[in-house]
């Protein structure tokens, strides 16, 4: 995904927006680990504090949680 830094949504939203979408899709199942925060950098381009945001985001939502030492997990609903 590139990351539009000139259009009105913010980066931050941008990458909170396409993790929500791959959580929704199936690509990231429930239960799973979202990529780690390097893995998101290279992935996005963007610096860790614009991810720290947009994982927060997803936490807000109640998507994702974290699991200390492990990494952030989408959440099961079953």
């Amino acid at each position: 995904m590139i990351i539009d830094r000139e259009g009105p949504v913010p980066p931050y939203r941008q990458i909170a927006d396409d993790l929500r979408r791959k959580i929704k899709d199936g690509a990231i199942p429930e239960g799973r680990r979202i990529p780690s925060m390097v893995e998101m950098e290279q992935e996005y381009g963007v610096a860790r504090d614009t991810l720290r945001k947009a994982t927060q985001v997803l936490k807000d939502e109640g998507l994702v949680e974290t699991v200390n030492g492990m990494g952030i997990f989408v959440v099961r609903t079953d």
